[in-house]
């Protein structure tokens, strides 16, 4: 059942399993929902953990309106979300723009998160800015079904339809726009303050990151001190494409900070 946080004269949209084990927080990337977790989520909650699944300000059951939709407004509706949860320091899986607010969060706030895993990560200028959103919806759901070079989701028909569905909501499609526009420079300056656990992971075919993804996710493993996962057959939304995969990097990780954490 959808749970909202009322928050800073908006509210925020999430799925909670309520679950005892530590808290993971999934934060889906631009002009996603939710929904884009629905492979990831009960697999992380099988494995022990608390899993919530979150909509970003402006995407599907979150208020659309607000006047900022940059990083660091993202940034803030993590913390507030994590401090309402009030589950101890949390886990944030987080794709894309929303992996770079993740980043803005966390060092802004370290001591409200466990660790960090970053999904295809947008945190530094200039990434994503290929991506357009115009003026009809038909536009960005293209561009996204581009995003999977080798396999699709089971369910992509019914997802595609989804997804215009939130983005067709008033509002949403001129806030995917500002978050296009702001950018990932508030991600690239937090990177030197960042000192919570990080794992990057990108997918081998992810065409955002050029014809090598992996030296993208070196250099952000670099400056994060973070661990780097590449699952070569998956695009742009790993979490999607290659669940499993995720799962099997993403557990072992938070499952030793955890218990770094516990001793």
């Amino acid at each position: 059942m959808t749970e909202f946080l009322e928050y800073d004269g908006g509210r925020i949209a999430y799925d909670d399993n309520g679950a005892e084990g530590p808290l993971v927080v999934c934060v889906p990337g631009l002009g996603n929902t939710r929904a884009a977790y629905r492979f990831l989520a009960p697999g992380l909650g099988e494995s022990g953990f608390r899993v919530v699944t979150c909509d970003l300000r402006g995407s599907g059951a979150s208020s659309a309106g607000e006047r900022e939709y940059g990083q660091d407004a993202l940034a803030g509706d993590l913390r507030a979300l994590v401090r309402h949860l009030d589950a101890g320091p949390a886990f944030v899986v987080a794709h894309a723009n929303a992996a770079g607010a993740a980043v803005v969060a966390a060092a802004g706030e370290p001591g409200l998160f466990g660790g960090l895993v970053l999904l295809a990560p947008f945190v530094r200028a200039g990434a994503g800015s290929g991506l357009r959103a115009g003026r009809f919806v038909r536009s960005w759901t293209r561009q996204w079904a581009g995003l999977f070079p080798k396999d699709k989701p089971e369910d992509f028909a019914d997802a595609r339809r989804e997804l215009s569905e939130s983005l067709r909501q008033p509002g949403h499609l001129a806030a995917l726009r500002a978050m296009i526009a702001a950018g990932a420079g508030p991600a690239e300056a937090a990177l030197g303050a960042l000192r919570v656990p990080v794992q990057v992971v990108v997918g081998g075919t992810d065409p955002h990151f050029g014809p090598d993804p992996l030296t993208e996710a070196e250099w952000i493993g670099e400056r994060t001190g973070g661990e780097v996962v590449l699952i070569d057959e998956a695009g742009h939304y790993p979490m999607l494409d290659r669940p499993s995969q995720v799962a099997a990097a993403a557990v072992p990780f938070m499952a030793r900070v955890a218990m770094r954490r516990a001793a």
